[in-house]
Parts: C-alpha cells; structure tokens; sequence
C-alpha cells in the first residue's frame, strides 16, 4: 500500500479508502483514477484478497506482544500474521501486554479456555526472553525472541549479516575509512550490527578503527550529536554507517550544517527501511527488516499439524537508494 500510494502521489489513508470502496469520502475521481492505475501498475494484490469467507472465523490463534505502539514494526508483524492466517480461515487475536507477567498468565488462560490453535509470543525489541509458564500449555511460537534453552521454535532477523551487507556495499562502492554509529549498547540489534560491520571489514582486508566507531541511541538526536563528535574530530570518514535509519535522519542534518553533501562527499547508510527512507534527499540507502515475513513464517509454522523445533533466523536484504555511493575512487 505505501508503494501504491508513492506512485500514486497520495497518502496511503487515500489508497486505503479508495481500495475500500468508501464512497462518501470527498475524493476526487481524477485521484481515485490515480490509484487505481497505481494498483494495476504494481500488481498490488489488497490486504482483503486473502482474507476468509464472512462465515469463517471458528479457528483462532493468539498473537501477544509485549509493545505495540512503541514502533513501527510491530503492525507490520501483526500484518503479515494476519495474511497468512487468513490463507487458512484462520482469525488472529492480537494483545499487547505491556511486559506484565500477571496480564500475560491472564491472557494465556483465557487463551487455553478458548482453546485457540496456537500462541505466537513476540517482543518489539530482538531479544532472549524467559517465557511465561502458561505458554507451555499452548502450540507455541516465538517471534522476535528467544528462549534459554530453546524449546520454543523463533524466528529473529539475521542482524550480524544485515550488518556486513550493508558494510559491503559501502566498501564495493570505493569506501575505505568507514564510520559506524552504534545504537544504545545494551540492546542486542546494535551489537549484532556492529558485529557484521567489523566482519565486512576484516574480510575485505580494512582494519578495524575503534576511532571511527561511536555511540548513538537510535534516535535522530544521537545520529546527529554522533556525526558531529566524528566530524569535529577530523577523521573524516569516506562512508558512515547508522545503525538505524532515525540516526540517518541525523547524520542527513549533520552533514548538511557543516556544507558537506549526502551521498557526494560522504555517503550514509542506514539501517530499518523506515517510511521516512525513501524521501529523505538523496534517498536513504538501507537494510529492511524482515517483519512481514517474520510474522507470516510464525503463522504458517503456527498451524502446521507437524514441525520439528526451529531457530531461524531470516535475512535482511540490502535495499538500494541513492545515499551510499558518493563520489570515491576505489582504491
């Protein structure tokens, strides 16, 4: 839908609306025109296309998050559980639980009174969880997470290989003196990101320069604070590398009060592929996280009548824009 709506020229409120047939909105028909060409254009195959029939509804899982409104990509997980269970006639039940141990225990016995088909246990934030002991009474599956000892399959993203990617595409585009701002150190993501871009390096041959390497908070405050720490230090990297596209947003604002061009004399990359990517100027070249295809793996894993006990872990494609190139010669 937000595709749709970028081709279109409209909000994705606007494409929603005009998918959902609602007429008494005051749309204009050239606009209404525009989308649906839009549509056609891009194949785009509505959210309702794989829901079931008004009759269905009897099986349900159960879909707790710890937090919902804390970021972006907890509807998005919650979006690609839903279509996939609606491939099945299934119907999704969806509970934020605040991290309250109590409301989760709660939760889960009305769940196991229900007797719903499964349990998908998420976190907003990549981490190891100890999970509830009510989730042992439920087909369980852990999304974003994982436990001590592994007896719940999980899926999370492949953070430490997002991370080399994205190094390496800055080290192919000619980069050599690459920088890296960290998020807070204590969450997982940010180390594993670290950690991939330290392993682009050594494999290309670079050393590892801890000068270049500085600590944000994942908020557009910290990218900036941290592009300037780098930049008044004179290290003058070629290429800096944000452990999220918000510390981009910063980084962009940075660069941009000292004169120095985005993508020309410094490149930028980032890390998320949040909305606000694609129309930062030049656009933001980043790595998307797989939370769509995290949720719908849950759900298909979810109602298989038989699985063994996995841990995956689901690649972060590179998503290529304009930032990251500059004006560097290999050397």
């Amino acid at each position: 839908m937000k595709d749709v709506a970028v081709k279109a020229g409209v909000s994705q409120s606007t494409v929603s609306f005009v998918l959902n047939g609602q007429e008494t909105m005051r749309i204009s028909p050239d606009t209404r025109q525009k989308v649906l060409d839009a549509v056609d254009a891009l194949g785009y195959r509505p959210r309702a296309a794989g829901r079931p029939p008004k009759a269905a509804g009897h099986r349900v899982i159960g879909l707790l998050l710890d937090e919902i409104a804390t970021s972006p990509f907890a509807a998005i997980s919650i979006e690609g559980v839903q279509e996939e269970a609606w491939k099945n006639d299934v119907l999704v039940e969806v509970i934020m639980s605040g991290g309250d141990k109590e409301y989760e225990a709660a939760v889960l016995r009305k769940w196991s009174a229900d007797r719903v088909e499964g349990v998908i246990y998420g976190s907003i934030l990549t981490r190891k969880i100890e999970a509830p002991d009510a989730l042992s009474k439920h087909n369980a599956i852990l999304l974003n997470c994982y436990d001590r000892n592994g007896k719940w399959s999980s899926v999370v993203p492949a953070e430490r290989r997002g991370g080399e990617v994205a190094t390496s595409a800055l080290i192919k585009a000619g980069h050599r003196r690459i920088a890296f701002i960290s998020g807070e150190p204590w969450m997982e993501a940010s180390d594993q990101r670290m950690e991939g871009y330290e392993r682009a390096l050594r494999t290309a041959g670079i050393p590892v320069d801890p000068s270049l390497i500085v600590e944000g908070n994942f908020l557009p405050s910290g990218g900036r604070a941290a592009t300037l720490r780098l930049l008044d230090a004179s290290l003058h990297p070629d290429a800096i590398f944000c452990a999220n596209d918000l510390m981009a947003v910063g980084c962009y604002e940075a660069l941009k009060e000292r004169g120095i061009r985005v993508g020309a004399d410094i490149a930028v990359m980032g890390y998320d592929d949040q909305e606000i990517a694609q129309h930062l100027s030049p656009a933001l070249s980043t790595v998307l996280l797989p939370h769509r295809e995290m949720g719908q793996w849950c759900a298909e894993q979810l109602l298989k009548a038989d699985r063994p006990v996995t841990q995956e872990r689901h690649e972060c494609p590179l998503v290529i824009r304009d930032s990251h190139i500059g004006m560097k010669p290999a050397r």
